[in-house]
Formats: C-alpha cells, sequence, structure tokens
C-alpha cells in the first residue's frame, strides 16, 4: 500500500511484523491471551508504530525515506535483544495453549493467515477505489501537483503507514504460535522485507491484484527449489527474479498484461 500506492519504498517489513509478534509474545508471557486478542494487539501496536514513524519520516522521500525505514528495523531490533521479558537476544520458546476444538495448531494457524490474506487484500481492493486511493496515486505520479490541487497528501501518506503497520502487525502476530521458538534474528530477518518487495515489483505495484500474483508465483517458485535443491537458493532466486522484472518489466506482470491493451 505504502509503497504501490504512494510510491513510497519500505525496507522496515520485517519491524512491523517482529513488533507484531513480540507483542503477542508479551501477551501470552502476561496474561496468556487468547489468539484473537494477540491479532488485534499485534495489529494496533504496530499500527502506532506505523503513524508515529510517519511523522517522523514521510517528509523524506525517495532513498532516504527507504534508509529510514531500515534503519527503524535495526533500533527496534536492538530494542529488542535487550528486552530480557520477551526472550532478549537469546529468544524465548512460547508454548502453545491446549489443542483446538477442530484439527491441529498447524491446520489452525493456516487457516488464520489465510482469512488474515484474504483480508488485506479487501482492505486494498476497497482503498484503490476509495478517495484514498485516487489521492495516493495522485502524489505518487507527482506530491507537488497532488499538493497544489488540494490533496491532503501528508494525512494519505500518515493512514498508509498506519494501515501498513497494521495489517504487519497483525500477520507477525501468529508468528511465535507457528515456530514456538522466536529470536530476534528470525523475527527480524530481513528476507521478509526483500520478499515483500520483490512479490510487488513481480506482480505490479500499482494494483491490488499484483502482489497477490507475484506472492502466489515467487511463494511456488521458492518452494520448489527449497524441496528440489536448496533452500539457501531462495534469497538468490528472489535476487534474480527481481532484477530481471526491474530491467525488463518495471511495471510487473500486471504492467505487462495491461501494455497491449493500451496500443
Amino acid at each position: 500500500m505504502l509503497g504501490g500506492y504512494a510510491g513510497y519504498v519500505n525496507f522496515g517489513t520485517s519491524a512491523f511484523f517482529a513488533l507484531g509478534a513480540y507483542t503477542a509474545i508479551f501477551l501470552i508471557e502476561a496474561v496468556q491471551a487468547p489468539l484473537p486478542v494477540l491479532i488485534l494487539a499485534g495489529g494496533l501496536v504496530s499500527g502506532l508504530l506505523g503513524l508515529g514513524i510517519g511523522y517522523l519520516t514521510l517528509r523524506l522521500k525517495g532513498v532516504f525515506f527507504s534508509i529510514a525505514t531500515l534503519a527503524l528495523s535495526v533500533v527496534l531490533q536492538t530494542l529488542i535483544m535487550n528486552w530480557d521479558y520477551v526472550g532478549g537476544a537469546k529468544g524465548v520458546t512460547v508454548i502453545r495453549p491446549g489443542g483446538p476444538l477442530f484439527g491441529n495448531w498447524v491446520t489452525l494457524l493456516f487457516t488464520v493467515m489465510v482469512g488474515l490474506a484474504v483480508a488485506a487484500v479487501t482492505v486494498a481492493w476497497l482503498i484503490e477505489r476509495s478517495w484514498v486511493g485516487r489521492g495516493l496515486t495522485a502524489l505518487r505520479d507527482s506530491e507537488e501537483a497532488a499538493e497544489c490541487m488540494g490533496v491532503p497528501t501528508l494525512r494519505l501518506k500518515l493512514l498508509a503507514t498506519t494501515i501498513s503497520g497494521f495489517l504487519l502487525g497483525v500477520a507477525g502476530a501468529p508468528f511465535p504460535y507457528y515456530v514456538t521458538y522466536v529470536e530476534p534474528s528470525s523475527a527480524f530477518n530481513l528476507d521478509y522485507a526483500v520478499n515483500a518487495l520483490a512479490m510487488s515489483m513481480i506482480g505490479g505495484t500499482t494494483t491490488w491484484i499484483g502482489p497477490v500474483i507475484g506472492a502466489v508465483l515467487l511463494g511456488t517458485a521458492q518452494q520448489v527449489a527449497t524441496v528440489t535443491i536448496s533452500s539457501e537458493l531462495n534469497l538468490l532466486i528472489v535476487g534474480v527474479v527481481l532484477v530481471a522484472f526491474v530491467v525488463l518489466a518495471p511495471e510487473g506482470i500486471v504492467g505487462l498484461v495491461r501494455r497491449p491493451r493500451g496500443r
């Protein structure tokens, strides 16, 4: 949303994801909160971080904004590594509560993540068709022109960072129950930011369906490589494919499909 609609490249994806995960760990350690509460709390905390960081960084543009979001991830990881209550640098083991009513925890978490993915895509679809989406598109094309036309650019960018942070926090909250052992290096893995950027650029960043297409194609390629060759090749595959699309199809697969129609 922030990158595709507003045109701001965010390398701090892993920070919001990890904050959602560690918010869940805190609530599990403190009150053994149920999964729905963990998801909501993770989203709210990450959304508030997105709002706060938006005030500090959205006056930056281009590569300076990207560097600032990457610095956010480094700073937040350092803070978590020194917070012993959530495991610190050594990490923490998370014990799942009793089995769910239907199936097992793996099945439950898979179902939950599919539901969250559908909800996130629905939010993106609704925003794209609203005045918010049109305003974000206008400031992506030319922020100065959008401001001259009366578009509340700063307010829209803050809204985009808040919603993006909320969705990433929601995605990170079930992570501790999935892996059962969380350490900073796994929660703040830079692969999350690289994959999120690559999937969006491969599919196309200017529409809601682009990241969905990119996620399906790149995710499938990574899983095939993991099973048939080696999991160590995942990041190499992402890099090669991303460079190829940046050079040959900067608008992604959606742009390739639309190009013949525009002729």
